[in-house]
This record gives structure tokens, C-alpha cells and sequence, in this order.
């Protein structure tokens, strides 16, 4: 698989070189949940040393099958983000004991609060608000909270399609990092246009949200895998990215790479230093393999993490 072709591509602003790229690649995370991590015999022959390994908590999972993956991977030299989907959390109880199972037995000290996909809460909690003015992650010491972003907005939350409550949240989550110990920073849903992206980001740092944003990136898959997540995970305009590709007979058959718009985010971030897309985060729909194959090959020769260097 060739690097990056910049010279070919056709863009209203300057192509990013592979230095830029790289830099925006660096210090990138990736997700994986319990039964796709089962199948990876040991990850240090897929990722660099010092990758954030977000783990994926599906309604159903049972939490010792979580905390087993989390501490397989932390033994195997990863820093590990587990996944607390607030409704599906019962009562600040079983919150308390999660967070002490991580922690004990992985020494786990970083979390991604979120509200999770489930309609009907099981218990108290139904926003990652909640979770953090349970208090209980900062009683425990964790070191880094992320919350949820979503660059083309959720209807879960915002049932017309706009962004007020979406940016309602945000900004209390960004007063809230203001008094916390931790550091916090926004992981958000998967696009496929950088240009909403940027945009959103923009918009974020104009409403006084600066936290850090790791934007969520679909990894290399088949274009109807991707569809279909799309769809189902409430991917807006951006979609129409794929549906655009999937016209184009030539196209239909060959597997989706994120080349574009991670060229275009990295363009715009070497002309726009401050620019507050800081990291890179991978969905791998195609698979863990392939996903660390293409992070690899478009991060430089190494592939080694800013943090691991």
C-alpha cells in the first residue's frame, strides 16, 4: 500500500505534506472491544508502544470480560480508556465498583464518559454530566476523563438536528474541566468531509469550548460496511461522501481509506497551528489489522506515538 498521494488530489487549500500528516497522526488511539481484541494475538506486532486503546463497552458485555481485555492490553504496554456508557451504569454502587476493577487489576486511570446508546437508562445515571459529578473517578485518581463530541450533531440529543443542547452540554463539560484535577479532552463520533468538521471545530473554540479534540476517523473498510455504520451510529452530511462514492461504479468495489480528509485536516492544521484538533482517533470497521496497516504506513516510517518518543 503506496503512502499518501498529495499531488494528485485536488483542493482549495495547499495539499499537506507527509511531514504534516505524520504530525497530525502522531500520538493517534484506537478502539477495540473484548470479542474483536480476542481475535488479535498480541497487539505489540500491531500497534506502537504507548497507543491509547479506547475499549468499547457494548450493552450486553459483561464488565469482567472489559476489565480482562483492559488488563491484557496495559500488560502489553498500552495506555487503556475504557468506555463508561452512563445508562447503562445502575447506581453509583456498581459506578464505584467498575471504576475500583479497572483500577485494581489494570491499573486503568483514564475513562470515556459517555452516555451510551441504550433508550431506556437501567438506573439513575443517563448523561456522562452524571457520571462526572458522581465525584467517584476523581476519588479514584484517574488522570484523564474524555467526553463525547459529535461534529455533525445527535439526535438522541438534539432530536431536530441542530446543535444547541449538543453545545449546551459542552459547555458545561468545559466549565467542569475547569475545576477538575483531570485532564479532559472531546473523542467524537466518526465523519468522512473534513470541511463540517473544521467547521464544527471552529465554532466550538468560538462558543469558549477549547478542550483538546480527538476526532473520531473511520479506518480503511468496505465501503458498504461503512455505510451501514454510518447510518446506524447518525453520521450527518459527511455521508454523502460515501453515497457519492458508492455511484461511482469504478469505486464501489475498492475499500475505503481515510486519506482525504485526514490530508485535509492535516493541511489545515500546519496553516492553522492553534487549530484545536490535537489527536487522531480510529474506528476500526474493517478491522484491527487493516486499520493499523494504513495508521502505520501514513504515520512515517516508524509509526511511533509522540508520547512513545
Amino acid at each position: 500500500m503506496a503512502l499518501l498521494n498529495f499531488k494528485k488530489r485536488r483542493q482549495t487549500t495547499p495539499a499537506a505534506s507527509p511531514a504534516a500528516v505524520e504530525a497530525l497522526l502522531k500520538d493517534y488511539s484506537i478502539e477495540v472491544m473484548p470479542r474483536t481484541a480476542e481475535k488479535i494475538d498480541d497487539f505489540r506486532d500491531l500497534l506502537p508502544a504507548g497507543t491509547r486503546v479506547y475499549i468499547a463497552h457494548i450493552e450486553g458485555t459483561p464488565i469482567e470480560d472489559m476489565v480482562a481485555t483492559a488488563r491484557r492490553l496495559a500488560d502489553q504496554g498500552y495506555n487503556i480508556m475504557p468506555h463508561f456508557p452512563a445508562r447503562i451504569i445502575k447506581d453509583r454502587s456498581v459506578l464505584a465498583d467498575w471504576i475500583a476493577r479497572y483500577h485494581g487489576e489494570a491499573g486503568v486511570d483514564q475513562a470515556l464518559l459517555l452516555a451510551g446508546g441504550v433508550a431506556q437508562p437501567y438506573g439513575d445515571f443517563h448523561s456522562s454530566m452524571q457520571l462526572l459529578e458522581s465525584g467517584e473517578f476523581g476519588k479514584a485518581g484517574f488522570k484523564r476523563l474524555h467526553v463525547a463530541g459529535h461534529p455533525e450533531g445527535n439526535r438522541d440529543i438534539d432530536p431536530s438536528g441542530g446543535m444547541e443542547n449538543v453545545t449546551a452540554a459542552l459547555k458545561w463539560k468545559q466549565a467542569f474541566s475547569e475545576t477538575s484535577d483531570a485532564e479532559m479532552a472531546l473523542a467524537t463520533q466518526f465523519a468522512f468531509e473534513a470541511k463540517p468538521i473544521i467547521e464544527w471545530a471552529d465554532s466550538l473554540k468560538a462558543a469558549g469550548i477549547d478542550l483538546p479534540i480527538h476526532i473520531g476517523v473511520a479506518g480503511p473498510a468496505k465501503l458498504q460496511t461503512l455505510i451501514r455504520f454510518a447510518i446506524a451510529c447518525g453520521v450527518g452530511p459527511s455521508l454523502k461522501v460515501l453515497q457519492k462514492r458508492a455511484m461511482d461504479v469504478t469505486k464501489l468495489l475498492l475499500p475505503y481509506e481515510p486519506t482525504d480528509v485526514i490530508a485535509d485536516l492535516a493541511a489545515h492544521k500546519a496553516a492553522n497551528p492553534d487549530f484545536n484538533i490535537t489527536n487522531v482517533h480510529f474506528f476500526p470497521l474493517g478491522g484491527i489489522k487493516a486499520n493499523t496497516t494504513w495508521a502505520i504506513e501514513n504515520a512515517g516510517a516508524s509509526g511511533v506515538p509522540a508520547s512513545a518518543q
